[in-house]
């Protein structure tokens, strides 16, 4: 998530450098000829076409914006799930040896639960985040499907051991199980963004659209603009183009990209608060690099 005060053009211009390329060019291309050839260019039923244009466009980044928001709720929901886990088995587990082994597995295994998860999200393997968590290679779940669903119905059948054995009673087991039923909850919707991408359609119609309105462009405006069309074509176009890209961005919250939801920062989060909770010391705090919290 980039979390500088910077604006970030650069960037934008990089990813559609080349489609303004063809457009200069193309630009260029209808300047000269309506100097050897002159046409008049309609301008009104290009500017309806624009605004039209505009319309879809925004319609699509805020569709876009929406799944990233969305995802970054599930993930606060997943944070504030995690403290309320955390403190509801640190105070109904007796304390007594026994509990406090059984508190202190549980909330270590949750720990690594929400950074197997997020490696899950992002595609990549979770392996050396479980270990260095849980401190130790011999970790089953890890060969599951869902390795982070894995961790999670782990420690729920500990739970269901630990009522059984008498170490908590009916009522506290259900108060922690329906802690655990909105983690689980959090992570289905987390697992559906990310499978579930956007129609076809909100990304095809919006870029043939685009640059069919790029390349009408300079005909509608040559006749007033003169020699300077190709400037005020490509920097028109540029704004469609720069809203286009930034429903790209934004449409995987999870893509492990400087536009994603920050991941890395949340689960540091979750660490320290739970750490705490048990007597560790608390995860590094997870800083922007170059503008960028990830």
């Amino acid at each position: 998530m980039i979390v500088g005060k910077t604006p970030r053009i650069r960037m934008t211009f990089v990813a559609a450098w080349h489609t303004l390329l063809a457009l200069l060019v193309w630009d260029v291309a209808v300047t000269v000829f309506y100097y050897f050839a002159p046409f008049p260019g309609p301008a009104l039923p290009l500017t309806i076409f624009g605004t039209g244009l505009a319309l879809l466009l925004g319609f699509r980044v805020n569709s876009a914006y929406q799944r990233w928001w969305e995802g970054r709720i599930v993930w606060g929901a997943m944070t504030n799930n995690s403290r309320s886990f955390a403190r509801a088995v640190g105070s109904f587990l007796p304390d007594t040896e026994q509990g406090r082994a059984l508190r202190h597995e549980l909330v270590r295994r949750h720990v690594a639960y929400v950074h197997v998860l997020r490696h899950q999200l992002r595609g990549q393997p979770p392996r050396e985040s479980a270990e260095r968590v849980l401190e130790t290679t011999d970790i089953p779940e890890l060969a599951l499907r869902n390795p982070a669903n894995g961790l999670l119905e782990g420690n729920g059948l500990r739970l269901a051991r630990a009522q059984r054995e008498g170490m908590i009673d009916t009522i506290q087991h259900s108060r922690i199980e329906a802690i655990m039923v909105e983690i689980s909850n959090a992570q289905g919707a987390m697992e559906r963004l990310r499978n579930t991408p956007l129609p076809a359609q909100y990304r095809s119609f919006p870029t043939f659209f685009t640059r069919l309105f790029c390349v009408l462009l300079p005909i509608g405006l040559v006749e007033s603009l003169g020699p300077a069309t190709p400037m005020g074509s490509a920097l028109a176009g540029f704004m469609f183009l720069a809203a286009l890209q930034i429903g790209d961005d934004l449409v995987n919250p999870f893509a492990d990209t400087i536009h994603d939801a920050p991941l890395n920062a949340m689960c540091a989060t979750i660490e320290s608060d739970l750490n705490e909770s048990i007597g560790l010391p608390p995860a590094p705090v997870v800083q922007p690099v170059d503008g960028v919290l990830w």
